[in-house]
C-alpha cells in the first residue's frame, strides 16, 4: 500500500489517466470534481471515492482542496474490482 497526499488550488486539474491498481481517495479539505468519461461528480471532505484499475479519470478543484490518494496493490497482480463506489 501507498499513500500520497494531494493539494490542489482552485481552477488546478489532474489530467486524464488510469492507474494500474485500486485507488481511494480521499477527500480532506474541500470539494474535488470527478468525470470517468460516463459519470462526474463532487467528492467533499469526509468522502471517499473508489477508483477500479484501468478506469479513465479526471478530477479537478474549484476550491482549495487536501486529499490522500491510497493505492492498494502491486501493479501486474491480479485483484478483484471495488465494488463499493462511494461511501460517506
Amino acid at each position: 500500500m501507498r499513500v500520497v497526499g494531494l493539494r490542489l488550488e482552485p481552477g488546478q486539474k489532474v489530467p486524464e489517466h488510469r492507474n494500474a491498481i485500486p485507488v481511494a481517495l480521499i477527500v480532506t479539505v474541500g470539494r474535488l470534481r470527478f468525470d470517468d468519461g460516463s459519470k462526474q461528480g463532487d467528492v467533499v471532505a469526509g468522502e471517499m471515492l473508489l477508483i477500479n484499475p484501468g478506469e479513465r479519470h479526471t478530477y479537478r478543484a474549484d476550491v482549495d482542496t487536501s486529499a490522500y490518494l491510497v493505492f492498494a496493490g502491486l501493479p501486474g497482480v491480479r485483484s478483484r474490482t471495488w465494488s463499493l463506489r462511494r461511501r460517506r
